[in-house]
């Protein structure tokens, strides 16, 4: 697919309710681009297109490093696009998703790198409408990169006839889940949200509906971060508290107002938002002191207003509870019964034994699906039986799955060696790495771990490395670029260069005169591109044609690639007569080939 016959897409990349991602290149300045392609039903509403058009253009005036930059946007096929840098990074979420919690400190200059993109964003009038970790993404360089500015906020923000809100529930403010005008606080608040997933490991509403969720955020407070985590700083949860306020005029005035403090909070430094105080209050410790012994003072009869007839009926009563218990457990006939420790671990299972008056004999390993390794599966005498005081119970414990082979699906596509690894009791590790591999096909898997052929216990999860197939990458164009020049570039793009000469009389020695394949276009990244250098005109050596007739003088120098110049001397003797007298250049002049050889020819 091409967009703005400019754009051709190389494959896709992601796909979500909005829009269609892929990855590009740009076949005029031959770099490589993100296009988002809205889905085709927004192109129909009216509000869409006008707020998509100006926002869009306000979007590529925004240049920061942590915001993902606007190219270029237009329409096609009945719908709209834009064109974005393209990076490669992990999104939170999926950081989240792998890691859990993250560092408070590294969260805190996270959020405070957003806090920048998010400042220039609002000095151009841009709220972003939809921080969330999806659309933070964090580069190999610790860069924090927000996406997305100029997409979301085309849709109308505020409630619709349907009760829909832009935004993801789980990360919009209270103004935005009631459909109210938004600002630059609402940014602040799903950052803060944010900030507390990556310190929490969790979010701080959740429902069952995204109505739900969304009735949460403009009902109910969140649990205080170091509730659920105490290693989280003070300074850190007040940031985050504070952005989350339910009234916009609580939060911080602005995103630089938020940066300051969150690159404090990350420094250990004090910050303006006010940290908050346990609801715990602590007695003082004379005071608790003097309650315990006014406790110890006070007659245990006197404690709770039980007088001597009712302390005699307990008594009574845990002697006929022991009676029964030691009966049941058959202590008055010296026995027991197999108490139940299916299921337990094995340790647990013996105190459960020897708790029963019991002992533990011969422990029996086999391979289970169904219990957990290390727990028991049953015993002999069986549950229940009736048994003698001491008595050994033997048991048999779970060694876990049994052992099965793991197939081989290298070669295979993806759909299918899932399929193989399914049928075989083995899972697929997600996510599934996908990687450019000239050697494999697209689509099909060029590794896995554990290998092919090997054992592994059931349920074990296999690592599938997936072929993108071969990555594009744009062609330099090198024609009259120098040699080294042009290999250079040419190795930059991730090409190996082949050099082979070519005379020119045209084009100085040393070059390039052609190249193939053609600069400008594409070509699979790591393939051979030929560079043909020129070694300047081709030579000749000036032959001797003295003393030759004019005709054999004429073809030896056509021989050898010269032309010639016939310079008629009258008066000549006989014998000088239609023979050649003279040259020039002289015999063994290097002339380039084509050159004119003037001759003298003798005649009467």
């Amino acid at each position: 697919m091409m967009f703005g016959n400019r754009y051709r897409a190389i494959e896709k990349i992601g796909s979500g309710g909005m829009a269609d991602v892929y990855k590009a290149m740009d076949e005029v300045l031959g770099r490589t681009v993100a296009v988002k392609v809205m889905h085709a039903h927004y192109a129909d509403e009216p509000t869409f297109v006008a707020r998509f058009r100006h926002e869009a253009q306000a979007a590529g005036n925004l240049s920061h490093p942590n915001i993902v930059n606007v190219y270029d946007w237009g329409q096609q096929d009945g719908t709209y696009y834009i064109v974005m840098e393209y990076i490669r990074g992990t999104e939170f979420k999926e950081l989240i998703r792998q890691q859990g919690p993250i560092d408070p400190l590294k969260a805190a200059e996270y959020a405070a790198q957003v806090c920048a993109a998010l400042s220039v964003a609002h000095g151009y009038g841009l709220v972003h409408r939809d921080i969330k970790p999806q659309n933070l993404v964090l580069m190999a360089d610790g860069t924090v990169k927000v996406m997305d500015f100029g997409i979301a906020r085309a849709v109308n923000s505020t409630m619709t006839q349907t009760g829909s809100v832009l935004g993801t529930a789980q990360y919009i403010s209270p103004e935005q889940a009631q459909g109210r005008e938004l600002g630059p606080a609402t940014d602040l608040y799903s950052l803060g949200i944010v900030t507390y997933e990556m310190t929490t490991g969790r979010l701080p509403f959740e429902g069952d509906t995204p109505v739900a969720v969304a009735l949460k955020q403009v009902n109910e407070h969140a649990v205080p971060p170091r509730q659920i985590d105490p290693a989280i700083p003070p300074a850190v949860e007040a940031v985050i508290l504070r952005a989350m306020e339910k009234d916009p005029a609580r939060r911080y005035s602005s995103a630089d107002e938020m940066r300051a403090d969150l690159l404090r909070a990350a420094q250990g430094r004090a910050v303006t938002a006010t940290p908050r105080v346990d609801d715990t209050t602590v007695m003082p410790a004379v005071e608790r002191a003097q309650r315990l012994n006014d406790v110890r003072r006070t007659p245990v009869t006197q404690r709770r207003g039980l007088g001597p007839g009712v302390w005699a009926g307990v008594v009574v009563l845990l002697l006929v509870l022991g009676v029964v218990g030691a009966w049941a457990l058959g202590l008055f006939d010296g026995g027991g019964r197999v108490p139940d420790v299916a299921n337990m671990p094995l340790a647990q299972a013996t105190m459960a034994l020897e708790k029963a008056g019991l002992a533990v004999g011969n422990v029996d390993t086999k391979p289970d699906d169904n219990v957990p390794k290390d727990n028991v599966i049953s015993t002999d005498p069986a549950v229940g039986t009736a048994v003698a005081r001491g008595q050994t119970v033997d048991l048999t414990v779970s060694g876990g799955p049994a052992p099965v082979k793991v197939p081989l699906v290298i070669g295979l596509t993806e759909d299918d060696a899932i399929a193989a690894l399914q049928q075989a009791g083995l899972e697929v590790e997600l996510p599934i790495v996908r990687e450019f591999n000239a050697k494999a096909d697209p689509g099909t898997v060029y590794e896995q771990q554990p290998l092919g052929n090997s054992t592994a216990a059931k349920g074990t999860k296999i690592k599938l490395l997936v072929s993108k197939g071969t990555e594009a990458a744009a062609v330099p164009y090198v024609v009259d670029k120098k040699k080294a020049d042009a290999i250079a570039a040419l190795q930059q793009a991730g090409f190996t260069v082949k050099s082979a000469d070519q005379s020119s009389a045209s084009v100085a020695k040393g070059i390039v005169i052609d190249q193939k394949p053609a600069g400008g276009g594409t070509a699979p990244k790591g393939s051979e591109i030929i560079i043909y250098v020129s070694t300047g005109p081709e030579m000749a050596l000036v032959p001797d044609v003295t003393t030759m007739t004019e005709a054999d003088a004429k073809a030896k120098l056509n021989s050898v690639g010269l032309t010639w110049e016939v310079n008629t001397v009258a008066g000549s003797p006989p014998d000088k007569v239609g023979k050649v007298t003279g040259q020039a250049p002289a015999a063994g002049t290097s002339v380039p080939k084509g050159q004119k050889v003037t001759i003298s020819v003798g005649a009467a």
